[in-house]
């Protein structure tokens, strides 16, 4: 019996501690993996009773949302912690650094696209008019079918999922498909809503390690369904694009 509260308690204070290190806060299966690497002596079950439960062990620790948890203190604006030196060492990766990767895994991946490009910024001149990645579907066919275009919005901050669902929807008036991209540790009530949205307006939605350029792991949590958008402004953008690598 002792040797089982030490166990509980250990689990408890190891939860603690990794829920301090993440603002934003963990699901389930990430607070399980993690404490599992951190006390491999601790039977899994131990730690598997501890979790859903945790409310009753400590007060530092609430359960937002179903299987997702947070430190007491990055809720409603009572952090005591340095919140500041997180975002900072997160800010060190660089949306940008996920483009090119993003624009690969679409291309051979899921291929989704004959040729994809990263594109960013504001290169097509309107708001909210440039995705993060653009690629272009060209059907080899005996009779010809007209060029597809995919696009792409990616997001690294978990306080931007609203905006880039936003950002998202606007390229549907120029491309056949659209995804949006956000990270795999964005509040899981957050995710659901996203998703509904998503599936709603026939966009595909990916989630994605935001902590590895090197290795992204991109899942697919909704496919896209093809949309026409407006020729108006398919013509536009691709007239936008017809000297860069997208159609070389």
């Amino acid at each position: 019996m002792n040797n089982r509260k030490t166990n509980q308690s250990r689990v408890v204070e190891e939860i603690i501690k990794l829920l301090t290190q993440h603002p934003e806060g963990l699901r389930y299966s990430q607070i399980k993996k993690s404490i599992e690497n951190k006390c491999p002596d601790i039977h899994e079950s131990n730690i598997k009773n501890v979790i859903p439960k945790l409310e009753q062990f400590t007060d530092q620790v609430k359960k937002i949302d179903r299987g997702y948890f947070k430190h007491i203190n990055y809720i409603s604006g009572t952090n005591e912690f340095d919140d500041n030196k997180g975002i900072a060492g997160e800010q060190k990766i660089k949306e940008e650094y996920f483009y090119d990767a993003f624009a690969e895994w679409l291309e051979n991946e899921i291929e989704e696209c004959s040729k994809a490009i990263s594109l960013g910024g504001n290169i097509l001149r309107k708001k909210w008019g440039t995705p993060d990645v653009i690629g272009i579907r060209e059907y080899r066919s005996i009779i010809p079918l007209p060029t597809e275009i995919v696009s792409a919005e990616i997001k690294i901050d978990t306080n931007q999922l609203i905006t880039g669902f936003g950002q998202a929807c606007s390229y549907k008036l120029f491309s056949h498909k659209t995804y949006l991209v956000l990270p795999d540790d964005s509040p899981e009530e957050d995710i659901r809503r996203i998703d509904a949205l998503c599936r709603i307006n026939d966009i595909g939605l990916i989630l994605f390690n935001k902590l590895d350029p090197e290795n992204p792991n991109f899942q697919i949590r909704a496919r896209a369904n093809k949309n026409e958008p407006d020729m108006f402004y398919v013509n536009e953008i691709i007239n936008e694009l017809r000297y860069s690598r997208l159609f070389k």
